[in-house]
């Protein structure tokens, strides 16, 4: 059952937007400020968000960059093109405007629920004879188990989603923050040394290779 939360300040809306989800067998999280969207996403990942713009605290244009990895459909009464344009290039994968029929909405929810299930289906990840297995979490080198930290494990599935591409140390900590939120700059060079020297544990072969002044890639 998916979770979608609702981010919205009118509670008369939002008690609307609960009921007519609830009957369509969503499981709903609120908040009424972007404040607090921000606490419960700390604590709960939804599989999609329903964002107001018009938000007491932080506004839906602040909280948006901060939802990473979570479909988000903008509800709002703005109608301003540049308005919808600037949130969708930003990461809203929809923008509904209020007053809006239930009907589509839901039609929309479902769409992006479905496109985002499909685009974040599993796939087995493999370099020479290191594979990693998203479902599981395991990763292997010639069947050999290597058990590694979740920051460990969070770089190491980005390489090798990426494998001819040279990571830099802005774009990992950007790209792993949604699985690792402690990792920092100051850290991340100590994750990175760590999983080298386990992969290269199991049969002497470095997988990793620093590329000085830009990061890291797949040897």
């Amino acid at each position: 059952m998916s979770r979608i939360l609702i981010i919205d300040d009118d509670i008369p809306i939002g008690d609307m937007l609960e009921e007519v989800l609830t009957k369509e067998g969503y499981e709903i999280s609120r908040a009424y400020s972007g404040t607090e969207a921000l606490l419960v996403l700390a604590n709960e990942r939804p599989d999609l968000v329903l964002l107001d713009l018009m938000l007491p605290g932080l506004n839906g244009e602040e909280v948006l960059p901060q939802i990473k990895g979570i479909p988000v459909i903008v509800v709002s009464a703005k109608t301003d093109i540049d308005n919808k344009v600037a949130l969708l290039l930003g990461g809203a994968v929809d923008y509904v405007t209020k007053p809006f029929h239930t009907k589509e909405l839901l039609a929309r929810i479902t769409a992006h629920l479905r496109e985002h299930d499909d685009h974040g289906q599993s796939q087995v990840l493999t370099h020479e004879d290191l594979t990693l297995l998203p479902d599981t979490h395991v990763v292997t080198i010639r069947e050999t188990p290597i058990r590694l930290t979740r920051t460990e494990y969070a770089i190491l599935k980005l390489l090798m989603q990426n494998p001819t591409q040279v990571m830099t140390k802005s774009q990992l900590l950007d790209r792993i923050s949604e699985d690792t939120p402690d990792c920092t700059e100051n850290s991340l060079k100590m994750h990175i040394s760590n999983l080298r020297r386990k992969l290269r544990e199991v049969n002497d072969k470095d997988y990793i290779e620093a590329v000085w002044g830009i990061g890291f890639k797949l040897r």
